[in-house]
């Protein structure tokens, strides 16, 4: 932390760049994962199992203490995100409910490599917004449909929300976004069963 302060950037955000820096691509990122993963249930699960009693996960772990080993833990738990957010779209889907794209503003979702690892951990298409403060630009949607210069809220997010950049999974690394989504199932499913 006391790095990241000195180059004036939040951890997540210095963690990301490093991860970048380290990289050839953004998608290749989660190579530096080298076989963490995690399951981010620390506060149970709310979507797709709805199990407030749902335990966090982590495994892979070494005795390494240096920086590239965080960087490794921040890249999974990054991934875990997208693999938690992938079972709520295939729930979705399995219940009539499809998604074609996923949209993204605000805190994490902020840096480019956290959308692209969510767009190759979903596999669908992640869509970030022109906006920086989402929460504000609903709260103006709102008060403008309710002070009159819209008249409904469709019409209001049409005019008023702006999509800044597509990021489209890269399927050259699907296999591997597979086979950490398989890991993510199988330590959720025995976390549950021993739990």
């Amino acid at each position: 932390r006391s790095r990241a302060e000195e180059v004036g950037q939040s951890l997540p955000a210095m963690l990301a760049n490093l991860a970048t820096q380290a990289s050839h691509t953004l998608s290749d990122v989660v190579k530096l994962a080298q076989g963490v993963h995690v399951v981010p249930e620390f506060l149970g699960n709310r979507a797709p199992f709805a199990d407030p009693h749902a335990r966090a996960v982590v495994a892979g772990l070494g005795m390494e203490t240096d920086l590239d080993s965080l960087v490794s833990l921040y890249i999974a738990g990054i991934c875990s995100i997208g693999y938690g957010l992938r079972q709520i779209i295939e729930t979705q889907a399995s219940a009539g409910a499809p998604i074609e794209r996923v949209v993204i503003s605000g805190g994490a979702g902020r840096h480019d490599l956290v959308r692209q690892l969510l767009a190759d951990a979903i596999g669908k298409a992640v869509l970030a917004t022109r906006a920086e403060e989402p929460v504000l630009l609903g709260a103006a949607i709102l008060g403008a449909v309710a002070g009159g210069q819209f008249g409904d809220v469709q019409t209001a997010m049409g005019v008023m929300s702006h999509v800044s950049k597509v990021y489209e999974p890269h399927r050259d690394i699907s296999a591997l976004h597979n086979a950490r989504f398989g890991a993510f199932t199988r330590l959720q499913a025995v976390a549950r069963e021993i739990g």
